[in-house]
């Protein structure tokens, strides 16, 4: 385990962040959080982070980006591990860590859907993914049954987008997954997940979404007009 200070440079609504934060939670290893601003990137951020984005993990002075290389970085050099130990298995939550960035990636493109008939297009692809999801899971608590793992840890902060899509409107992406939305439920209950961000993120989210000028905006207009 290095004795070296952890600090997790972060930006409030990154999911890709959370993962890192849940991650050293579970391991209960101490950090500190530095929140910047992605539009007005500091100097001091840009000369660290080849790619100008979150997560990066400073190890003292090194700086290490990516969030699914934190993640191994931590798996590797941190007690409490969060991976199985058998590689096949490992393999196996790699491969679904993987699906879970592109669930994130669905989620970019439904928020930003131009049109309502786009807008119901990518939750129609939203709901066949997480039909996949559905497939997989088993009767829980946890993506491996009664051990917390790192797909847990990435698909916390997915859920947490939906939490705020259902104060829009009933888009039918979770209907008829028992499994998953169960899993949610435990997901959003876990302490780790629940403190990876800020008691302001939903409003931050909610700001986030209604300035995009999509239909998903429209819809939040349309319904703070009739509240």
């Amino acid at each position: 385990m290095t004795t070296e200070k952890l600090t997790l440079i972060s930006h409030h609504l990154c999911p890709y962040v959370q993962r890192a934060a849940i991650s050293l939670t579970e391991k209960n290893i101490p950090f500190d959080r530095i929140n910047i601003d992605l539009a007005n990137k500091p100097d001091w951020f840009k000369k660290i982070s080849p790619l100008g984005k979150t997560p990066l993990l400073l190890v003292g002075d090194m700086a290490i980006f990516e969030s699914a290389v934190i993640l191994e970085y931590l798996e590797d050099a941190m007690p409490n591990p969060l991976h199985p130990t058998d590689s096949l298995e490992r393999a196996l939550h790699r491969s679904w860590i993987e699906f879970s960035s592109s669930v994130l990636n669905d989620i970019g493109s439904f928020y930003s859907a131009a049109t309502p008939e786009i807008l119901q297009e990518k939750a129609d692809s939203l709901a066949i993914k997480l039909d996949q999801l559905e497939q997989r899971l088993g009767q829980g608590p946890w993506f491996a049954g009664e051990n917390f793992s790192l797909p847990d840890a990435a698909f916390g902060p997915v859920f947490r987008y939906f939490d705020v899509f259902d104060k829009i409107a009933d888009f039918g992406i979770l209907a008829n997954k028992p499994l998953v939305s169960d899993w949610r439920e435990k997901l959003k209950q876990r302490p780790s997940i629940r403190d990876a961000v800020a008691p302001d993120y939903e409003a931050r989210l909610w700001i986030f979404l209604e300035v995009r000028n999509s239909a998903l905006t429209r819809l939040m207009e349309s319904q703070l007009a009739t509240a």
